[in-house]
């Protein structure tokens, strides 16, 4: 995956930095939409939603400039929903390349023109949802030639060489055989690959989750191929470490330790604060402080190891060093890559 460059780094680095000791947070997620295109099985959004009450563009700056994340996650809800989405991102990022903004989408609704309507407002990475190597996919998402589009419109935009496309395949009962499969298919379409835990807490449902022995051996298995599948081109997002502890979190039914509301935390659309999308207490902008204090302080809920969680719980030190060796480049520009 292509790195950030030499600059960018710095001033990423510099704020995660300034935030860690600060008690700010480090990742901010805006839930710009509650509407999805969408019913997916382990997802508790889906379908369409009233939307008076969402933040129009403008409001954005105002939270960018209370909570100063050096990373933003813009989501949903299919947040490719709104029409006015290159607008809201261009709100968030105010013209600054901190901060490295990552659009989260099920891409049921991505052209060519959309694609690089976002990148000039500043998306600095597009995840893409995909739950399995083919079309089962449509199936669990509840929407019919999902998988046929995918497979049309990610590796045509691969083929620009912007290198700023990531599938991400969420771990469950349904596709744990199919671990290596995705691995596969993300080579196969020239992009990057991360994987994420299923949640019961998500939609209440322990259906999805991997519990059986022969479903731990099977995570095992598959992650154990992952691993001989490696490069140089870190097409592989999640560090060694984060697909430990992803084997952990389900052999041990959870993790203890969360940060959310801390290091991390929600935006929903309406502008109220949540610590993660699974916590629903609800804090106004300016109660952010107090949320820590009476939320994150007394949090034992280890209930999930989604993405943004599998690299905040780690030490800064740690944190800092997985990212610099596989996504910042701390040369020069004439040497950065």
């Amino acid at each position: 995956m292509r790195k950030t460059s030499f600059i960018a780094s710095n001033r990423i680095i510099g704020r995660g930095s300034l935030n860690w000791i600060a008690g700010r947070p480090i990742v901010v997620s805006f839930e710009v939409t509650d509407s999805c295109t969408c019913y997916c099985r382990h997802c508790d959004h889906g379908g369409p939603k009233d939307e008076s009450a969402n933040l129009r563009p403008h409001e954005y700056r105002r939270y960018m400039e209370a909570l100063r994340p050096c990373v933003v996650q813009v989501s949903g809800g299919e947040p490719m929903m709104r029409d006015d989405l290159a607008e809201i991102v261009r709100e968030i990022k105010g013209g600054a390349q901190v901060p490295y903004t990552i659009l989260v989408s099920n891409w049921s609704l991505m052209t060519e023109e959309r694609y690089l309507e976002l990148r000039a407002a500043g998306v600095d990475q597009f995840s893409v949802s995909l739950d399995f190597p083919d079309e089962r996919h449509d199936d669990f998402r509840v929407h019919p030639g999902l998988y046929k589009h995918l497979s049309e419109i990610v590796p045509r935009l691969a083929r620009l060489g912007h290198d700023d496309i990531v599938l991400n395949s969420c771990i469950t009962s349904a596709n744990v055989g199919e671990i290596a499969a995705m691995a596969g298919k993300a080579r196969e379409w020239g992009v990057n690959l991360c994987y994420s835990a299923y949640s019961p807490k998500r939609t209440g449902s322990r259906e999805y989750c991997l519990e059986r022995p022969e479903q731990l051996r099977a995570l095992n298995a598959g992650l154990d191929m992952v691993e001989g599948m490696r490069d140089e081109t870190n097409w592989i997002v999640n560090s060694r470490s984060t697909l430990d502890a992803t084997r952990r979190y389900f052999a041990e039914g959870g993790t203890p330790g969360c940060k959310a509301g801390l290091r991390f935390l929600v935006v929903r659309s309406d502008g109220m604060l949540q610590p993660c999308s699974m916590q629903f207490q609800q804090f106004p902008l300016e109660a952010r402080e107090c949320m820590a204090r009476e939320f994150t302080a007394h949090n034992t809920c280890g209930e999930c190891y989604v993405s943004i969680r599998s690299y905040l719980d780690k030490s800064f030190t740690q944190l800092l060093g997985e990212n610099v060796a596989e996504f910042f480049s701390l040369q020069g520009r004439e040497k950065a890559y």
